[in-house]
């Protein structure tokens, strides 16, 4: 039997409520297959700094390093609450982004899928969703604007200013590309190249590198559009998009703009991949305002154990039951009450609800 050790960062918010119930399918895959989960819980993001003054504090560091993978709850507060936590402290800048660069998770892997049955999230019109939506974003993690060097002060003129620098190197955008044509190779080998290059100096490069990669792939072919027709098209035509690359800004801002054409940044797990660790977390943020409720929808983060059970530990049969038992609920018309409104068809059932529906779907698989 293998023993894989799992670091769980349940997070701010709705995190531990709906890290308990990827805890329920993790037990369920360990009882169903010849694998054993070391389950670690350990502190992280604003709560951490709450409790220990530290958003990511030296034993969760501890915890992490020693771990085969991560399993990482949505972090944040509302705004004033985290006006009581010092900037560099908060945790994005306090725990998020050191976390990315201490593991190197420079690949970020978010799955944008809604299949035709489940169309009904979807705000967009049914001639546009059509038979339903199946992207992979490939988002550059670790460099660009987020990374770069950062500076606040006051001019010479006695006016408050800042400055940040977006940096890229071959390197860093070399091994972006191979992951994304190695994706796109698996999927319809198509690959949309986002990029701004009529404006960014960076995204000249991005272009010149792309290109060096892609004569290892021919068998690839590469559409190259602009971020600002990018969005457009998400909204207009989000079936021309199958694998899409993107450097870590662009990656940001369209992959959340997809979660608004799934309906909800409820429906969008994500993996974040190393050379040598890798974390899974939901893309929505913590919800501070329903934390608590027992309301929030648990399949991104149940998704993100269905990614971790194939990207980390080779569980490919399983992820994929763990992805259909999430789906078969989804068909049976049951919803939370965040993901959908009294009145819409829906059955209403609670986070926890949702959890055991999706055990028992896979229990049955």
């Amino acid at each position: 039997m293998t023993t894989y050790k799992i670091a769980l960062l349940d997070g701010d918010g709705i995190g531990p409520e709906i890290m308990a119930e990827a805890v329920k399918i993790l037990k369920l895959v360990e009882a169903r297959n010849d694998v054993s989960f070391d389950l670690v819980h350990t502190p992280f993001g604003a709560s951490a700094w709450f409790d220990t003054g530290s958003s990511y504090p030296d034993e969760s560091k501890a915890v992490t390093d020693a771990a085969d993978a991560i399993l990482k709850g949505p972090i944040g507060l509302s705004h004033e609450e985290s006006k009581k936590i010092p900037v560099d402290e908060q945790p994005e800048r306090g725990a998020l982004l050191p976390m990315r660069r201490r593991y190197n998770t420079y690949a970020n892997f978010r799955p944008v899928y809604l299949p035709k049955g489940l169309v009904h999230f979807s705000p967009l019109k049914p001639e546009i969703i059509g038979e339903g939506i199946d992207i992979m974003m490939i988002r550059e993690l670790v460099g660009g604007l987020y990374f770069g060097h950062k500076e606040t002060g006051i001019n010479e003129d006695g006016r408050r200013y800042v400055k940040e620098t977006l940096e890229y190197d071959e390197d860093q955008i070399k091994r972006i590309m191979k992951v994304a044509f190695t994706t796109a190779m698996k999927r319809k080998k198509v690959l949309h190249n986002i990029h701004k290059s009529n404006v960014l100096k960076s995204s000249v490069l991005w272009n010149e590198v792309m290109e060096e990669v892609h004569a290892d792939y021919p068998e690839v072919e590469v559409i190259n559009i602009l971020v600002d027709a990018a969005a457009t098209y998400l909204c207009l035509n989000p079936g021309m998009f199958d694998t899409m690359v993107m450097e870590n800004m662009f990656g940001d801002i369209l992959s959340d703009q997809a979660g608004g054409i799934l309906g909800s940044l409820g429906l969008m797990p994500s993996a974040c991949i190393g050379d040598k660790k890798a974390y899974y977390e939901p893309s929505h943020g913590s919800a501070p305002d329903i934390a608590g409720k027992n309301i929030a929808n648990p399949y991104s983060m149940i998704g993100s154990v269905a990614m971790m059970l194939d990207m980390s530990f080779g569980l490919e049969d399983e992820s994929k039951n763990v992805w259909n038992a999430m789906q078969s609920v989804f068909s049976e018309g049951f919803s939370t009450p965040d993901l959908s409104k009294e009145g819409a068809g829906v059955k209403m059932i609670s986070t926890s609800e949702f959890g055991d529906k999706v055990a028992l779907a896979l229990k049955n698989t």
